[in-house]
């Protein structure tokens, strides 16, 4: 994390802590000063990722889609600086098969989740505090059997802008990734390296992006003060391909 503010003394929750971008969002910033809360549905996960820092965490459960559970969270966490939220349930495939409770999870996650976090959270932010949550380039570049993927991520852009005006000065902003390689397309098995080739031939940038991309974002999205209401593309242009 160079070129950027230290984080000694602050305290970051990132809630999704147990997924490979949660996990090295939290590992870089334990790097650089931070203290961590580490938060999600699986406590193993979660320990995991502890025991990979360099610096001092706390654990503590999160099911971002039950408001009870957002509300004890907020509760344990105390006052902190920053949040930063990874967490997505998809809901992918053809419009024909989807159920509505998959739909109900994916927006749960990705858009009542984090407003529900800003809902109890806010007023434990620091002056100087945020909140960075995750959207994704589906939704500037939606495809058959995404439309659910395109639609949530669309809505937190666009809620993110609300909540800045809502809880300022609290900043609120959020982080679209294109195609980043953590480990999510490993599912394709031995066409995972051809179909990453294919999006980086196609990508402006010439490239895919990495876990390393989107922590640069993130710390930037944290330590300017005048941004916020805004959301960063970190998608090597992929939404204009």
């Amino acid at each position: 994390m160079s070129d950027t503010t230290s984080l000694q003394g602050q305290r970051l929750v990132v809630v999704g802590a147990g997924s490979r971008t949660g996990q090295a969002l939290a590992k870089a910033a334990s790097a650089d000063g931070a203290t961590l809360v580490l938060a999600g549905p699986d406590p193993r996960k979660l320990e995991w990722t502890a025991g990979e820092l360099s610096g001092p965490s706390e654990v503590i459960a999160l099911d971002i889609a039950d408001e009870r559970s957002i509300a004890d969270f907020a509760a344990r966490a105390g006052r902190f600086d920053h949040l930063v939220s990874t967490a997505a349930m998809p809901a992918n495939g053809p419009l024909r098969d989807l159920e509505a409770a998959d739909v109900q999870r994916a927006f749960a996650a990705k858009v009542i989740g984090p407003l529900l976090l800003a809902k109890h959270l806010a007023g434990q932010v620091s002056a100087s505090g945020s909140f960075t949550f995750f959207s994704g380039v589906a939704a500037w570049r939606p495809a058959p059997a995404r439309t659910v993927m395109a639609t949530t991520n669309g809505a937190l852009a666009f809620l993110v802008q609300a909540l800045a005006v809502e809880i300022a000065p609290v900043r609120v902003n959020a982080v679209s990734p294109g195609i980043v390689d953590t480990g999510s397309w490993d599912g394709l098995g031995a066409d995972k390296e051809a179909f990453l080739r294919g999006v980086a031939e196609r990508n402006p940038a010439r490239r895919v992006g990495t876990p390393e991309d989107l922590v640069k974002a993130v710390r930037y999205a944290i330590d300017n003060p005048y941004v916020t209401g805004t959301v960063l593309h970190v998608d090597g242009g992929g939404r204009l391909a």
